[in-house]
Parts: C-alpha cells; sequence; structure tokens
C-alpha cells in the first residue's frame, strides 16, 4: 500500500458534490460506492457505519446527501482510514474513520465504539470475487480483498450484532450470486428488496442492491432495476440523476 499512496489520484463523485482522493492502484471507488449509497436510506441523527470503506467514498456519499448523520468508516487497512479521514476533513463532512477488521470479535468493535445494537444503518461493499471462480489479481491489495470464500456470511454476522432491531444493511453484490446473499440473510433478516443494476438495456444485471431489515418478517420484494447505460452509450436520465447525487434509489426510502 506504501508505492499506492505515493501516487494518489482525486476524483469527482456526485457530479463533482464529493471529491476524493485514493491510491492510482488496488481497488477504486467508482459507480458501485455511487449506486450503494443512493440505495441506502438515513436520516439526521442516525448512526450510519459504512463496512469496509476503503477511502470512504460509500460513506461518504451517503453524508453529503443526508446532513446530520452520525457516520462511521471501519476499514482495515490504517493507510486507507488515513485517507478516509482526510477525505472527511477536505469535504468537511461529519463523522470518523476506524481502523478495524470487519470479521473482528464483538469486544472489538466494542473497544472501537460499535457495541451490539448501537446502530441503525449499515452499508457495504463487501469483496465478492469467488477466488474458486475467478482469476486471482496481480494486485496484492486487490488479491487480499477477495480471499476469502466465506467473506458474505461473516461480514453479515457483524452487521447482525451491531444494528438495532429494525435497523437496515444496504449491500451490492454480483448479480449472478444472488442467491448468495439471500442465503445469508437468512435467520435474522427479513423485508429483503432487491434492485438489478443492468450495463445496458439488452444486457443481463451485473450487480444488485440489496436492503434487508433486521427481525423483519416481511417477504421478499424484486424492484425494477436501473440501466447504466442506454442506446449509442447514452446515460439515462434516471440514471444519471442518481449517479450526480440528484435522485436516490427507491431503496433509499426509509
Amino acid at each position: 500500500m506504501s508505492d499506492a499512496l505515493a501516487s494518489l489520484s482525486e476524483d469527482d463523485f456526485l457530479g463533482g458534490k464529493l471529491r476524493l482522493k485514493q491510491p492510482k492502484r488496488g481497488h477504486r471507488a467508482g459507480h458501485d460506492a455511487v449506486l450503494l449509497a443512493a440505495a441506502t436510506p438515513a436520516r439526521a441523527g442516525e448512526r450510519v457505519v459504512d463496512l469496509g470503506a476503503g477511502v470512504g467514498a460509500a460513506g461518504l456519499a451517503v453524508a453529503a446527501r443526508i446532513e446530520g448523520i452520525d457516520l462511521v468508516l471501519v476499514e482495515r487497512d490504517q493507510e486507507l482510514v488515513d485517507i478516509a479521514r482526510a477525505n472527511l476533513a477536505a469535504n468537511k463532512l461529519k463523522g470518523c474513520a476506524v481502523a478495524l477488521d470487519v470479521t473482528a470479535s464483538a469486544a472489538a468493535f466494542a473497544a472501537a465504539g460499535l457495541p451490539p445494537d448501537s446502530v441503525d444503518r449499515v452499508l457495504m461493499n463487501p469483496p465478492f470475487n469467488d477466488p474458486l471462480r475467478h482469476q486471482a489479481s496481480p494486485d496484492p491489495t486487490r488479491r487480499a480483498a477477495h480471499e476469502e470464500d466465506d467473506t458474505l456470511a461473516t461480514w453479515m454476522r457483524s452487521v447482525r450484532r451491531i444494528l438495532k432491531p429494525a435497523g437496515t444493511v444496504s449491500l451490492i453484490w454480483r448479480a449472478e450470486e444472488i442467491a448468495r446473499v439471500l442465503t445469508a440473510l437468512e435467520g435474522g433478516f427479513g423485508a429483503v428488496m432487491v434492485l438489478p443494476v443492468y450495463p445496458r438495456p439488452d444486457a443481463a444485471a451485473i450487480r444488485v442492491l440489496v436492503r434487508a431489515t433486521k427481525g423483519s418478517r416481511a417477504p421478499t420484494e424484486l424492484l425494477p432495476g436501473i440501466v447504466l447505460n442506454g442506446h449509442a452509450g447514452r446515460v439515462p436520465d434516471d440514471a444519471h440523476a442518481v449517479l450526480n447525487g440528484k435522485n436516490p434509489l427507491p431503496l433509499a426510502k426509509p
């Protein structure tokens, strides 16, 4: 990570409303982070935790949309935590970034200020490349992020522990593996809402945005999807409004 820190880019998000520094190499924030933020419900005064936050893109995009949230960025890489803190300050957004592995014990979470049943909203973009099905990245940072096959189930246990009853989790995942998401949500979550993300009108979904509520027994709901690129490569108006931070997705309605 030290080599990457020597070469940072500064990139615009939400149509320039958010400007973030991030390493030029390794995993870089992009549309996934913006879509995840747009799928996250929150109100002023609520505690919102971005797990595996990296440089803070998704969590900061939520904070840019909703003033007055208590934002906590959780990231295991201390150097990325430092960048996230700088991004918070540069964008004049309130919150904190803590160095903590999402798979850490309940005691470690409590020591970081995240005891059980203390969080209103969680958002996360877990590593979702199965190493048995996808070629490992030559970049060590990206490879480390994708090395565990049971990452989703492990992360969801931490989410279930820190969320308050009726709290929500929002995540983005590979569309072809939606069954893994639904399995991980069993035994603790309901009112699952799924919104597919399509690269083009005539293409299969590449991502799914999922929101679920802790302790709910409401059924699963499949929502109309979002198309990122229309004919001739033009971004549809609704997708443009989401990517530029003007409109949230239906999943973001509390």
